[in-house]
């Protein structure tokens, strides 16, 4: 009896941090998720502080001409993000998430400790310019050490972005409305708390860098991400730790293999009133039964009580590869893990259509700063650096985010009478709408700025324009509120739906977007000039200075483009069915 009531309080399939089995009410839960939280404003202020202001470095201490510097800076932050995938994957397949993100930050920790010794050793840097025009880039040796700490710290971030939201989550009950509650509240303040890292990155940390030096910079990054590690270590007690199952790429792999595989007029579409979760489909007739498809036991595998024993008809060409007989032995499947390949499948759509929203947001960190720069950047006696223009989303993003939770989503889950009140495709379509206004914004205001230096014949004056950056902060509040709902949507939309031991390489998407976004940024830019370039014409995008750049139908382009992929992601998002639509409709 005592033995029945220790497995009721067990937390199946997790294990605290010495590998015991995690129990109810000991392990998990908010106040676990909050360590995470503090944690993520540390680890995004120690990754920020660099990214944000890194350019101005490259250029002026490395000597690095200003594309040389974009392009670097461009390839460290996509990197970075890419290695999401790394990080979730291992993630998932070997180790725990607790493991993961503890040797990413000491990793992360190595490759800033290389940036702070070289940034304060003069003999490690290159000579100072002979003249103003005559400057030595960084090489050999020196170039060696600036390059192994720029992408250890990115393979440190790339660990901990596919690691730490996903532990977070993981605190939660799934199976109780509460639980699924407060996973919904932990990921708006995920974000809320990354916004907090970024406020403190580009105003406190870039002012140091500008004012002090980049040794100071660098070191308030090292002394962050050091400092990260112990407060995520004191809430060991508390986390509950998901046990890995495996690669999930080989589960996906050996899905798609064996249906490609698998002998003519083998398993078609049978009913799915097995897979309970998923909207009902048409029930129709099958030539297999539901004793020919492979059992868990069948394949070595212990059945669980919730594992699927019959086919749904989404994708129903996979339901060839859980035939009990196939061509080779190994790639024997059961009909769970074929539903996990399809939900898989299902959902990349979804990730597609937010890379855009993304290579909108890349250009908060290019023209949108060098338009601020060529103008009035004054408040008051102030004077505020362009790099530090983030600061108009960060801190929109952290005032809505607590209104968002606390009044939005009540106020529709009573309206809607649903436990979500907004979904979470809802949301990142909200997302889309706001990134294809804010391009239509960014035009408009563009077409202001150069008429502004037509009227005062500054086109070609280097000095600032009459009148005030704040017009560029329009653009930044819609981008910011676009960022807010499809990022915190996007991270629950991914790890809820995603089968459970692919649940931290699904999450990781979210980044694999945001990389993806920069680097169309960058394509985009070079298929304009381009396109615009020829028949001796002048591209959009080249000139003496911004005023001759044609930036406004740029602009235009990005609000077309953002309104197809919207087009592209309603056409998709009306048809998904949610694997746990029960939940949804509440």
């Amino acid at each position: 009896m005592e033995d029945g009531a220790r497995e009721v309080e067990r937390w199946e399939g997790y294990v605290d941090w010495r590998n015991r089995p995690a129990t109810r009410g000991r392990h998990g839960g908010m106040l676990a998720a909050s360590f995470v939280l503090v944690v993520e404003v540390l680890e995004n202020l120690a990754f920020l502080a660099n990214a944000s202001n890194l350019v101005t470095y490259l250029m002026g201490f490395m000597h690095y001409s200003p594309a040389q510097s974009a392009t670097a800076v461009t390839n460290f932050m996509g990197t970075a993000f890419l290695l999401a995938l790394l990080g979730g994957f291992l993630s998932d397949a070997f180790f725990t998430t607790y493991t993961i993100y503890l040797v990413s930050a000491f990793v992360e920790f190595m490759g800033l400790v290389i940036l702070t010794i070289q940034a304060r050793t003069p003999s490690l840097m290159p000579p100072q310019c002979t003249k103003p025009a005559v400057c030595e880039p960084v090489s050999g040796a020196k170039k060696a050490m600036l390059f192994a700490g720029l992408y250890l710290t990115a393979l440190g971030v790339g660990g901990i972005k596919g690691s730490l939201p996903s532990h977070g989550a993981e605190q939660f009950d799934e199976h109780h409305p509460r639980g699924r509650k407060g996973r919904s509240t932990f990921f708006n303040y995920y974000v809320f708390c990354l916004s907090c890292g970024a406020l403190i990155a580009v105003t406190f940390a870039v002012w140091v860098e500008d004012n002090k030096g980049w040794q100071w910079g660098f070191g308030i990054s090292t002394i962050a991400i050091l400092l990260s590690i112990p407060v995520f270590a004191a809430g060991s007690r508390l986390y509950r730790n998901k046990v890995p199952t495996g690669s999930p790429l080989t589960t996906i792999a050996k899905v798609l293999l064996a249906a490609a595989l698998a002998r003519r007029g083998g398993a078609q579409s049978v009913s799915n009133g097995a897979v309970i979760d998923r909207a009902p489909s048409p029930t129709g007739s099958s030539e297999l039964k539901e004793e020919d498809y492979c059992k868990p036991g069948e394949v070595g595998a212990a059945a669980a009580d919730d594992e699927v024993t019959e086919p749904s008809q989404e994708l129903a060409f996979l339901n060839r590869a859980a035939e009990c007989q196939p061509r080779c032995a190994r790639l024997a499947c059961t009909v769970q893990e074929v539903e996990d390949v399809k939900i898989v499948l299902l959902v990349l759509p979804i990730f597609f259509s937010t890379i855009m929203l993304n290579c909108c947001l890349a250009q908060l960190s290019t023209f949108s700063v060098e338009q601020a720069a060529t103008m009035d950047t004054r408040v008051g006696t102030l004077t505020v650096p362009p790099a530090s223009l983030p600061v108009f989303p960060v801190t929109f993003i952290i005032l809505l985010a607590p209104l968002y939770d606390h009044v939005i989503v009540p106020f529709a889950r009573r309206a809607t009478g649903t436990e979500m009140g907004i979904t979470h495709l809802q949301r990142i379509g909200t997302g889309l709408v706001l990134s294809i206004v804010a391009m239509a914004v960014a035009a408009v205001v563009e077409v202001k700025r150069k008429n502004v230096a037509a009227d005062n014949g500054m086109l070609d004056s280097a000095k600032p324009l009459p009148i005030t950056f704040f017009w560029i902060a329009f653009q930044y509040l819609f981008l910011g509120s676009a960022d807010l709902f499809t990022l915190a949507g996007l991270l629950e939309f991914f790890f809820s739906e995603a089968p459970s031991r692919m649940r931290s390489l699904a999450t990781a998407l979210s980044w694999a977007s945001l990389a993806l976004g920069y680097y169309l940024s960058s394509v985009l830019v070079t298929i304009v000039n381009s396109a615009t370039g020829r028949g001796g014409h002048r591209p959009w995008l080249h000139g003496a200075s911004l005023n001759h750049y044609h930036l406004e139908r740029f602009y235009w382009v990005m609000c077309v483009l953002s309104t197809l992929n919207y087009l592209f992601f309603l056409f998709w998002a009306i048809r998904y069915k949610y694997r746990n639509a029960g939940n949804i409709k509440g």
